[in-house]
């Protein structure tokens, strides 16, 4: 244990951190780019089965070419994609009612004044 210490030097600490680093931002472009293919809707079983198979054999370069591609997301894409990363649930995207009630929970217990709850409100229901 005290030789592997003696001859690691700073530098080598560095090069590792980084390896890892660059290994991690791999792994999940392959795992992003491996769900946006199946959650398309506009590829075909054989498309999405040889871009699988792209990203499979050359990983890094096959990410970078199906993200060159990839078409632009369409207005419906985009706004799916915005609600179902507004405030999540358990059960799902929170609706207007659920920030509307929490928010009259958090006026009954006098965490929020009446004007920040009419703006909640507001909000939730525009």
């Amino acid at each position: 244990m005290g030789i592997l210490l003696d001859t690691t030097s700073f530098w080598d600490v560095v090069v590792w951190m980084v390896m890892v680093f660059v290994w991690t931002m791999v792994l999940w472009m392959f795992i992003a780019v491996f769900g946006d293919i199946f959650r398309r809707r506009d590829l075909s079983g054989f498309a999405k089965a040889g871009w699988i198979f792209v990203i499979f054999i050359l990983p890094l370069f096959g990410i970078l070419i199906y993200m060159i591609t990839r078409p632009k997301p369409t207005a419906e894409e985009i706004q799916a994609m915005q609600r179902q990363s507004a405030y999540p649930t358990a059960s799902g995207p929170a609706t207007s009612t659920d920030d509307i009630s929490k928010a009259h929970a958090l006026l009954q217990q006098g965490a929020l004044t009446q004007a920040e709850f009419d703006e909640i409100k507001r909000r939730a229901l525009a």
